[in-house]
């Protein structure tokens, strides 16, 4: 079940049968607060996903020909389309827990099941991750430049930014 940042603390509280700590009430403030930060952020990786995945996909192969080379698991129009596609699927569900705060989101409708998948169908996941990982520089590049964006630090979403990226890239190698 996913659950919001905000339903999340409160069935804990409720099931511990506590009111909300301070600390738990500063945690959510702090979320409200950079509120307009998030979505922000996701604002700037939405508009920009095409050319992410695509800027993601063509640094992955030039840097792993062989995977679009005969034989290559990219090989063939077919093939690097549903790269494309696994990479914005990715990029996507990043998103959603960006806006969550949460990664539940990413894991429970995207990673769950992703590697099995992958051995399966014979994908290579370190090249998968490699992928991810290169999602991940373009959206924290995209995501950090101050013009436009609602002021403050953002050092810490950004950290939070990169560990759901992190989170894909391990779960597919």
């Amino acid at each position: 079940m996913v659950l919001d940042v905000f339903t999340k603390v409160v069935f804990q509280a409720d099931t511990r049968g506590e009111y909300l700590s301070d600390n738990q009430l500063d945690a959510l403030l702090n979320f409200v607060k950079d509120g307009n930060k998030r979505i922000d952020i996701v604002n700037r990786i939405s508009s920009n996903s095409s050319t992410i995945v695509t800027n993601a996909a063509r640094s992955l192969f030039s840097e792993q020909p062989q995977l679009i080379s005969p034989g290559g698991n990219a090989y063939t129009n077919r093939r690097a389309a549903a790269c494309l596609r696994d990479l914005e699927i990715i990029l996507r569900y990043v998103t959603y827990a960006i806006f969550a705060g949460d990664p539940s989101v990413l894991d429970d409708r995207a990673l769950n099941g992703l590697r099995e998948t992958y051995l399966a169908l014979g994908t290579p996941g370190a090249s998968v991750a490699v992928g991810i990982q290169k999602l991940k520089e373009a959206s924290i590049a995209i995501a950090s430049d101050p013009n436009g964006i609602t002021r403050g630090d953002c050092s810490a979403l950004i950290a939070e930014v990169a560990t759901y990226f992190d989170r894909a890239a391990s779960a597919v190698s």
